[in-house]
This record gives structure tokens, C-alpha cells and sequence, in this order.
């Protein structure tokens, strides 16, 4: 493998897992964890098996077509791709406003700023990367040097913590509850929305595609949820450490509250870190990855989609410093991305067989049939999901 190609798979490997690695990523790991103590350890590992095979599918057959997901689904079907673009639009634009958020809280961690002072200076540095002319590249090196320092420092902290890790093993084999609704969560948080499509669709900005690289892509899907999923496994374990040891967590910040207590004050700001580079590393991949979705749409989105980049980081900023995190619109968009790994990945299935889409590539059987039980619990749960937000948000 060339050097260059292995610099822009292992980026687009790190772009999709820093993307998913955010403020919720880590919020919700805390949470759950807390709840089902050592049994979370299947949540994950069942959780792992379902996002290998949505990314998978979706990253090969993006691959051999060629084409960014929307203008696949558009040659299914026209006008599915301009639907499935408005989803992932929306779902970006609502999720890096609490990116924004997660990042601002971070500065606040280590410096004293206010948030919204903390916010601003992070989106200024996340317009930063898009204002470099070797933008890509930029983007690729950063993910990768926060993705690095975010494992580093939490595995230092799942350490201080000294969770029961056989205990973990056991009942990771062995659960003693099993959550469905917290598969559902982690899953769509791993690979729910633009999340799956951020390394995909780098790729084809890279021109690694088509039959030729299949293997390399293949990799390079699963390297990404190898990521993600090391992070996961080191922050649940922290978690444990803290919680078997009888020690509360502060509700209103649970996973600030975990490093404190394994490393005290040291592990606090360590938090700070943390929190910080999975916030502004997702600013960076929802913004880049929700205006892929629109700029083939038009030669003018193609011609400025830099600065379409840009300015959505700057509304996404602006939002939050004017006017804060919009709950509600966070409940109801929540809802509606839970949807959009069904659809996207369905979408993909049907093209990954037609001809004239991916010409004569031969989609693996297994990994078709994979692919179709996923889309179909994800859409019953998914849906179970939209139907219980949608009255949420009235009574709220």
C-alpha cells in the first residue's frame, strides 16, 4: 500500500470515529455503565458486531460506485437522495450545536473561560482547519492527533480507576440484564446519521475508490470501529472502577465526575481534555461530512462547498453562544436520525445490486443478509424511537 493511500484510510478511519467519539458518546457510556455495571460489556460488544457490518456494507458499496450516498440513493430513486440529505442536514446542524457545547465545556474545564467564550474559540479553530489550503489533509491529521490523545489519557484514567476487569470480561459473555434500548443507542451514536458516511465520503474526496481499493476500504471500515470501540471499552471500564468502588456520580456532568473521582484533580482536567477534542473533532467531521450530502447538488455547493463547511460552524456557533443548546429540537431531531441508518444502509443494499450502479461488482451474500437484519430491527426500534420522542417533546 502506498504511503499516501495509507495516510487517507487511516484519516477517514479517524475521521469517522472522532466523529462519533462526542459529548454524548461520552455521556452516554457514563450513564449506562452506571446503570448496568459490568453487563454493559455486552451492550458494547453486541453493539460493536451490529456497526461492523452497517459500515461495512455502506463503505464498500460507496466504494465501487463511486458516488457520495446521496447520489447513490438518487439512482435508486430520484428524489430519495435529496431526502436522505435533509435528514442528515438537520441531524448535523442540531448535533454540533451540543458539539459546540461539549467543546466550550471543555475550555471551561482547563482554563476558567465561560462556555460561550470556549465555544467561540473552538469554532474559530475548527474554521481554521477549512481555511488551509491542503484542507483534507488538515482535517485527516488533526483527527488523528486528538483521537490519540483521547485514548491515551482516558486508558491512563481507566487505570487510576482499577475497575474489576474480570468481572467485566465475565459478564461482557454472561450479562446479567440485557438493555436493548442502550444497543439501539449505542449503535446510533457509533453509526446513526452522518456518523457512518464521514470516512465513506472522504474517501471519494480522496479518489480511493473502486475496485481496486475495496480491500484497503474494507480495513479501513473496520479500523474505524476498532477505534471508536477501544474508546468506549477504556471510558466503560473508568467507569466501573468508580462506580464498584461505591462512589456517586454528579448527575448533572457524570463523565466530568468519573475522572475527578479516579484521578482527582489531575483527572479532571485530564476530563477537560478529553471533552474538548471529542467535541471539536466532531464539529469538524458533522460539518464536513452533512455538507457532502448537498454539495453534488448543484456546480455552485460545489464550487463554495468550503465555505458552506464554514458557515455551518458558524450558525452551529452562533446558536449556541446566542441562545444556547435547543433541547427540544435535539428530542425530535434525536428521533429522526435513529431513522436514518435504516434508510441509508437499505438504500445501499438494493444499489449494491444493481448494475448500472456499481457495474460488475458482486456483493457478498453474507454481508447482504447482515446488512438486511440490521435495517430491519433498526427501523422497528428506530421508529419505536420517533413515536415515544414526538410526545415528549409536547409534554416537555
Amino acid at each position: 500500500m502506498k504511503n499516501s493511500n495509507r495516510s487517507i484510510l487511516l484519516g477517514a478511519a479517524f475521521l469517522m470515529a472522532t466523529s462519533a467519539i462526542g459529548p454524548g458518546f461520552l455521556t452516554q457510556t457514563t450513564v449506562f455503565t452506571e446503570t448496568l455495571l459490568a453487563s454493559f460489556g455486552f451492550v458494547i460488544l453486541i453493539s460493536i458486531i451490529i456497526d461492523i457490518g452497517a459500515q461495512m456494507n455502506i463503505w464498500r458499496i460507496i466504494a465501487m460506485a463511486e458516488m457520495r450516498a446521496q447520489d447513490i440513493a438518487n439512482a435508486v430513486l430520484p428524489g430519495l437522495g435529496y431526502f436522505l440529505a435533509v435528514l442528515v442536514v438537520m441531524g448535523g446542524l442540531a448535533f454540533n450545536i451540543g458539539n459546540i457545547a461539549g467543546a466550550g465545556l471543555g475550555l471551561n474545564v482547563l482554563f476558567g473561560i465561560s462556555p460561550a467564550m470556549g465555544a467561540l474559540l473552538s469554532g474559530i479553530l475548527a474554521i481554521g482547519i477549512f481555511l488551509i489550503k491542503e484542507a483534507g489533509r488538515a482535517m485527516d491529521r488533526f483527527a488523528q492527533l486528538l483521537g490519540f490523545i483521547m485514548i491515551a489519557l482516558t486508558l491512563y484514567v481507566m487505570f487510576t480507576a482499577q475497575p474489576p476487569v474480570g468481572e467485566a470480561v465475565a459478564r461482557t459473555f454472561a450479562p446479567d440484564t440485557i438493555d436493548i434500548l442502550a444497543i439501539v443507542t449505542l449503535v446510533g451514536g457509533t453509526v446513526g446519521g452522518y456518523i457512518t458516511f464521514a470516512g465513506g465520503h472522504r474517501l471519494i474526496d480522496a479518489g480511493l475508490s473502486g475496485k481496486a481499493a475495496l480491500p484497503e476500504v474494507t480495513r479501513s471500515s473496520v479500523y474505524a470501529i476498532g477505534v471508536a470501540s477501544i474508546m468506549r471499552v477504556f471510558l466503560f471500564l473508568a467507569v466501573l472502577g468508580v462506580v464498584s468502588q461505591g462512589l456517586a456520580l454528579d448527575p448533572d456532568n457524570p463523565p466530568a465526575s468519573v475522572f475527578r473521582l479516579a484521578a482527582g484533580e489531575v483527572g479532571y482536567k485530564i476530563f477537560g481534555v478529553v471533552m474538548w477534542s471529542a467535541a471539536v473533532t466532531s464539529v469538524v467531521g458533522a460539518a464536513y461530512t452533512s455538507v457532502s450530502f448537498i454539495r453534488t447538488f448543484s456546480p455552485v455547493l460545489e464550487k463554495y462547498h468550503r465555505w458552506l463547511i464554514i458557515s455551518f460552524i458558524i450558525i452551529s456557533t452562533i446558536v449556541f453562544v446566542s441562545i444556547g443548546r435547543p433541547v427540544l429540537i435535539l428530542i425530535l431531531v434525536g428521533s429522526l436520525n435513529g431513522l436514518i441508518l435504516p434508510i441509508a444502509l437499505g438504500v445501499m443494499l438494493v444499489a449494491a445490486h444493481r448494475a448500472d450502479i456499481v457495474g460488475e461488482y458482486k456483493h457478498p451474500v453474507w454481508m447482504t443478509a447482515f446488512g438486511a437484519i440490521i435495517v430491519i430491527a433498526m427501523a422497528i426500534l428506530g421508529a419505536y424511537a420517533l413515536m415515544n420522542g414526538i410526545p415528549q417533546l409536547f409534554r416537555t
